[in-house]
């Protein structure tokens, strides 16, 4: 049974890497998924989702390596109620120091009717297939898929069969993000009280923000007894994403005196790994977005900054240094060196050797050419954009010139390498970069539909460098492109041949349709 100390200790359990790939557009490459991992043990993670081993070869070989490299945190690998599902999840994660096999059904009327099961014939599944897990592993995490939509004494009598089978934690999802968090609390408390063996297990939470309300919902469950939250860095996953793993660490963190609860989060890695995850991922952090947007620690009002100067917690109510935000004391500009450079990569959470500061410092060199001031976002976006224009990739941009103004129509002169070969070609458009994108097909054409275009300052001033982010897809292969620059024309077409750069790496591998997960 849980001791007390057991009960205040909240586990922390992010699929950032699973269930926040899954956003459209949003698929990383086995590099960046080690990166993530690697970055989200040293946070303090406990469990890590790694991914979803028989959805693809490379989701194994991702599950695989991320397994073996890991050290404190427990891999998990999720898998459907089935036998060559369960294999596959535990020889994927069973490299591990400490692994987890997950495993679910969708239990609601609607899922049923899906999957065209009776009640006793998915009970007798969920027995068969969690002992089969249990049989592998001790280890073993059990979801009841669209909990909150299913009948409360039906909940009861799977969630009992999954612990007889020998789950060893029970996570309640709300898949669909259509619970309250009173309801949510309810529910947790509902099965505690009523399950047999409920005393003997974790109670988890997995609830997605289709309503706004993920992050209330899962601190209310923690309050009826779960023991552990499912969540993503920045909210990442499907639709309008899962509870974010920044607001609920934070919450439990300021709010310490309504909800004594810990975790063994270091908070102070937070903003990086936010960072992080928006220049792999390409959705950006909205400016208002708890605890990491870009305005969470900004004052404009009047009386606000004049209550900020008296006294900072007079309307702040974390400290920027709790999330990793650090004050600029190093001004970096052309005459700044590699030195100053690595030390202020260092505290921006990037640790470089020397090769990669050499590569960085002559992007670094360049840009400070073209601006008057080099902001940390700047340094950042020029991290991102070192990672996302390799010299390995099929295509590379090597010499863009436009044309434009009131008179049309706008033309691009456009040269890339493709396969090591320099080819070029003038094209119009409506618009430089309509122009440019243009050009780029003529010399490489392609049958991908461009779903996205987006463009962000990253600073302030004329002189800021634009953060371009595309998404496009190409046979249900969807993926996302960035780039950054000073001039928003080289950062689009940058953007968009790093998006063809990854549908060509897609196009070697095939991903076979899969059930939908909690």
């Amino acid at each position: 049974m849980n001791t007390k100390t057991e009960q205040d200790r909240v586990l922390i359990f992010d699929t950032t890497l699973r269930d926040g790939e899954q956003s459209p557009g949003a698929t990383m490459t086995h590099e960046e998924k080690l990166e993530l991992a690697a970055l989200l043990e040293e946070m303090g993670v406990d469990i890590i989702e790694a991914g979803f081993p028989i959805a693809s070869v490379g989701d194994f070989e991702a599950v695989s390596a991320i397994a073996r490299q890991s050290d404190r945190s427990v891999i998990c690998g999720l898998s459907r109620a089935a036998f060559t599902d369960i294999d596959r999840c535990w020889e994927a994660v069973k490299h591990a120091r400490r692994a987890r096999i997950h495993t679910f059904i969708g239990v609601s009327p609607t899922h049923r009717d899906i999957t065209n099961l009776t009640m006793d014939a998915m009970v007798e599944r969920i027995h068969a297939t969690v002992t089969h897990a249990r049989n592998l592993h001790d280890d073993i995490q059990w979801s009841p898929m669209d909990a909150t939509r299913t009948e409360r004494d039906f909940l009861c009598r799977v969630v009992e069969t999954a612990i007889k089978a020998g789950a060893t934690t029970i996570n309640i999802p709300d898949t669909v993000g259509y619970t309250a968090p009173r309801e949510s609390a309810d529910l947790i408390r509902m099965l505690i009280e009523r399950v047999p063996g409920a005393d003997e297990v974790v109670f988890s939470t997995h609830c997605h923000n289709d309503l706004g309300m993920a992050t209330a919902n899962s601190l209310a469950a923690v309050e009826a007894g779960a023991r552990q939250i499912e969540c993503t860095i920045n909210g990442l996953g499907e639709r309008a994403g899962n509870t974010a793993l920044e607001e609920v660490v934070m919450a439990l963190r300021v709010r310490n005196d309504i909800m004594p609860y810990r975790t063994g989060i270091d908070t102070t890695r937070i903003m990086n790994l936010s960072r992080r995850v928006a220049a792999i991922s390409g959705f950006a952090v909205q400016y208002n977005k708890a605890v990491v947007g870009k305005n969470a620690f900004l004052h404009e009002s009047g009386i606000h900054q004049d209550g900020v100067l008296k006294n900072v917690e007079t309307f702040e109510i974390m400290k920027p240094e709790d999330i990793g935000l650090v004050a600029n004391n190093i001004a970096m500009g052309k005459h700044s060196g590699r030195a100053a450079l690595r030390t202020k990569m260092r505290e921006l959470g990037f640790e470089l050797s020397d090769n990669q500061l050499n590569d960085v410092f002559v992007r670094f060199k360049a840009l400070a050419d073209r601006k008057k001031e080099i902001y940390d976002e700047d340094l950042i976006a020029l991290m991102a954009d070192t990672a996302t224009n390799a010299e390995h990739d099929t295509i590379q941009v090597k010499r863009l010139r436009v044309v434009c103004g009131t008179e049309g129509p706008q033309e691009a002169e456009l040269t890339l390498a493709i396969d090591g070969a320099d080819h070029a070609v003038d094209a119009t458009g409506d618009g430089p970069v309509d122009a440019a994108f243009n050009a780029v097909k003529m010399l490489f054409p392609h049958r991908a539909r461009l779903q996205l275009y987006q463009v962000h300052a990253v600073t302030e001033g004329t002189d800021a460098q634009a953060t371009v982010s595309v998404r496009m897809e190409e046979d249900g292969k969807i993926v996302t492109g960035q780039s950054s620059d000073t001039d928003t024309v080289v950062a689009s077409v940058k953007a968009y041949v790093n998006a063809l750069n990854k549908l060509i790496v897609r196009r070697q591998k095939t991903k076979p349709e899969t059930a939908d997960t909690p």
